[in-house]
């Protein structure tokens, strides 16, 4: 059996580490041992962020739309049964988007929603 020396990949795997580790502070950018510690934790803060991001968008996109059903006296979830009762098809994004940029729009869509409730 051939024998197999490991140091070709093992350089290669360090490097790929501090790369990933360049601009930590200290020894977490310069320590095999730290640097491994700092970029598994950093990872999981990255994949935790990925996550929290989606939210924190809804969140704001309910916030944009509540905003906006304050001028036509509508809650925000009267308006969101409504828009099942009238079966239209708008995530909040689309419907944030439109409160913002396009009031018209949205005072046509708030319109269709109220005869939906009041049927």
């Amino acid at each position: 059996m051939a024998r197999v020396k490991n140091a070709a990949i093992r350089k290669t795997r360090r490097k790929k580490l501090f790369k990933k580790a360049s601009g930590f502070w200290g020894s977490r950018g310069s320590t095999f041992r730290q640097a491994t510690e700092a970029v598994m934790k950093a990872e999981s803060y990255a994949f935790r962020g990925r996550k929290e991001k989606k939210r924190a968008f809804r969140r704001l996109w309910i916030v944009r739309i509540n905003a906006a059903l304050v001028q036509h006296d509508l809650k925000y979830s009267r308006f969101i049964h409504g828009l099942k009762k009238a079966e239209i098809d708008l995530d909040r994004k689309a419907l944030a988007g439109l409160a913002l940029h396009d009031p018209a729009a949205f005072g046509a869509v708030v319109t269709q929603v109220k005869a939906a409730l009041a049927a």
